[in-house]
């Protein structure tokens, strides 16, 4: 149940990320929102990981935006290199 949580938790991030960020996506709203699932997981195993916060606090939230934005921010310039090269 741990992990359903997360991933929901993802999708609202992975939205949220998608604000922050706007601009044309290579993958599609999708791809960003399954970024958001990644971003969340990543910020949040690396924030607890460090004791930066607990599970629950607000800071967790925060966390997993850092990570969504970071991931997203790397999709797009790893896919817009390739699609230059072709």
């Amino acid at each position: 149940m741990y992990i359903i949580a997360w991933i929901v938790f993802g999708l609202i991030v992975g939205a949220i990320a998608k604000l922050l960020m706007p601009g044309r996506d290579p993958g599609g709203f999708i791809v960003t929102i399954l970024l958001g699932v990644a971003g969340a997981i990543l910020g949040g195993f690396i924030g607890q990981a460090g004791g930066w916060y607990q599970p629950g606090e607000p800071a967790g939230f925060v966390m997993a935006v850092v990570g969504a934005v970071i991931l997203l921010l790397l999709y797009r310039m790893v896919a817009g290199r390739a699609g230059r090269r072709v």
